[in-house]
């Protein structure tokens, strides 16, 4: 592969010191990393080391061929890891990939095997059920998952076969403590369009206000979610894939090709060859560590802001990092964010989705964009060589022959994605909010300016249901701001609170000033009515977003930073938290298996995970007052 190179400006100011400050706050537990990688590098074929047995084990069933390779111990042996299921539309297509994949190994000469599935979960079945409170702990699953399909040590390198929400940052989690092992990720690509983002947002916002009945809205979902591939949204999951190809860990162009045609099976070939060649056993070794280190955590958050990607990955990025010894706060998030401009606009953020994305220019003409505005360290290590310049490439056949060509130099339709001297703004729209009820996140890429800072009085709710509840009651006709408890990590496994969308929609549509509070996430489909989520601490462990009462002022302003409880210092000091009983959240659905997972989660802001290093007390976090002064 050939990188297109471009003149571009000397990396932002800003970008620098956001990484110096993640580099030094993450010296010990990245060092300590770095060392463990080091320690399980071999020198020869992983299966070298195991014994005879094992090895026999390990190859029992294979072709005659492949045995051939594997006894003799010379060639790369490529671990698969699959999400497959044919539920999920967007892993239907993996079923077929294995064979590719093991055919174009032989090709390379090497040898591929299906290491092991990890489950995938849907959160477009569960959105709103109880089967929602599994959703982020499936993340930590997943992990584990990878984790035992590659515990038989007998791979030279992975590829991982995953495309939604929690499924990416689990296999990456997982993969990381392989980080010896070259990983290259493997997407299934998006379904093709089907019925247009605003026609069902508005059928949505229309059943909610019961002028569409239940016929009508299945009849419109399922013209909009109708074939093979990703949801074309851009939520958590296509956020996922441009995540990966802006960390370097998918070929070059590979996000969104769409499923079962010519081109995405000769990715997955391709993806298969190039895992031989950067194995330990090829030209080029390329460990997964040496992908993922500091600069390309920051370079994955410049992507998210510049792309209005998903508020999920404000958590899952921070687990992936602390997975790799590197320690992120909210506060790079805000300060990156101050910096990097929106270049897309894609649903929820538009009206346009992915596929529309990648007919203007997609990934690599963003990534090029970014690089040459100096806001992406260009000079890391990616699956497709070193710099970051060849995912300004996108993918082509020729007489059959997969190959890469530079992107396009201008985008085809600047309604969806501009260049960065002409953005649809000049921050990537992801702020911090901070004041006596915690800190918080809010995207406000697709808020409009003067919804951005709502003042009204607070109705404090329990639970998802009883907003809707209230909402049919014809109770929330006014301005408000709805506190939603008990929604976090700990309470219930923090479910998205997606379908509250329509409803608040409807009632800002209506004139009223209204926003979401909450201690849990809302989705990668977050849009815009203002939503303070992932509030810290969360309501069980005592946050102050438990003392908010019914009837107290609460001022959300998305454009100074602020979440405050507009109440009397000493009356805010002596109210009791809330308290509620959980019991319901416990059990049925399988949630009495995720008991231990509830009680062990760490909080938003240090990834939501159920394990995770150790943040060093001598590393303290600085304040972003102390970064910019």
């Amino acid at each position: 592969m050939t990188a297109t190179e471009s003149v571009r400006t000397p990396i932002h100011p800003v970008v620098t010191a956001v990484t110096v400050r993640i580099v030094a706050r993450s010296f010990a537990t990245r060092t300590a990393y770095m060392q463990r990688v080091a320690k399980a590098r071999t020198t020869g074929a992983s299966r070298g080391r195991v014994s005879c047995t094992n090895l026999a084990h390990a190859f029992a069933t294979e072709a005659p061929n492949d045995k051939l390779i594997l006894r003799e111990i010379r060639q790369p042996n490529i671990g698969i890891v699959s999400a497959y299921n044919d539920m999920l539309s967007a892993h239907q297509p993996l079923a077929r990939f294995p064979e590719i994949i093991k055919r174009a190994a032989r090709e390379a000469g090497a040898v591929a095997q299906f290491a092991g599935g990890v489950p995938a979960m849907c959160d477009g079945v569960t959105q709103g059920q109880p089967g929602m409170e599994l959703s982020l702990f499936s993340r930590d699953v997943i992990a584990m998952s990878t984790a035992i399909a590659l515990s038989h040590g007998v791979f030279d390198a992975v590829l991982c076969l995953g495309v939604c929400d929690k499924i990416v940052p689990g296999m990456l989690i997982g993969a990381l403590q392989f980080g010896h092992l070259p990983t290259i990720f493997v997407p299934a690509g998006p379904m093709t369009t089907g019925l247009s983002n605003d026609e069902k947002a508005k059928i949505r916002q229309q059943f909610a206000e019961g002028k569409l009945d239940r016929a009508a809205l299945l009849e419109a979902e399922s013209r909009a979610y109708h074939g093979a591939g990703t949801c074309t949204f851009y939520g958590t999951a296509n956020s996922n894939q441009f995540l990966m190809e802006i960390m370097g860990l998918h070929l070059p162009g590979s996000a969104f090709v769409t499923p079962n045609t010519p081109l995405r099976d000769a990715l997955t070939g391709a993806a298969a060859k190039r895992a031989a060649e950067i194995s330990h056993l090829g030209r080029e070794y390329t460990p997964l560590a040496d992908v993922i280190d500091e600069r390309a955590i920051v370079n994955g958050i410049v992507g998210l802001l510049a792309t209005g990607g998903s508020t999920n990955h404000t958590i899952h990025i921070i687990a992936i990092a602390r997975a790799a010894g590197i320690l992120v706060d909210w506060d790079d998030f805000d300060l990156l964010s101050s910096v990097v401009p929106l270049l897309a606009r894609i649903y929820p953020n538009g009206s346009a989705d992915v596929n529309h994305f990648h007919a203007a220019g997609g990934a690599g003409f963003t990534i090029r964009e970014l690089i040459n505005a100096g806001l992406l360290h260009a000079d890391v290590q990616t699956v497709a060589g070193h710099g970051l310049m060849h995912y300004s490439n996108e993918p082509t056949l020729q007489d059959h022959t997969l190959a890469w060509q530079a992107s396009p130099q201008n985008s085809h339709d600047e309604t969806v994605l501009r260049p960065a001297t002409n953005p649809f703004s000049a921050d990537g729209g992801l702020k911090v909010l901070r004041g006596n009820l915690g800190r918080s996140v809010i995207k406000v890429s697709a808020v409009k300016a003067a919804n951005r800072i709502v003042e009204a009085p607070a109705i404090v709710f329990y639970d998802q249901d009883d907003v809707l509840a209230a909402f049919k009651r014809g109770e929330l006709e006014r301005d408000f701001v709805a506190i939603v408890l008990f929604q976090g990590p700990r309470a219930n496994g923090m479910p998205e609170l997606h379908k509250l969308t329509p409803a608040l929609s409807s009632l800002q549509d209506k004139g009223f000033k209204v926003a979401l509070v909450t201690d849990g996430r809302m989705s990668g489909a977050s849009g815009k009515v203002p939503a303070a989520i992932h509030v810290s601490p969360e309501c069980l462990l005592g946050g102050p977003i438990g003392r908010v009462r019914t009837g107290d002022m609460i001022l959300l302003d998305a454009e100074n930073g602020v979440l405050e409880a507009q109440v009397a210092a000493a009356v805010w000091a002596s109210r009791v938290v809330a308290t509620s009983d959980l019991s319901a959240n416990q059990f049925g659905m399988g949630r009495e298996l995720f008991i231990s997972a509830r009680g062990n989660a760490l909080t938003a802001e240090e990834g939501a995970a159920i394990f995770g290093v150790a943040d060093d007390s001598t590393n303290r976090i600085q304040t972003t007052e102390e970064v910019t002064a």
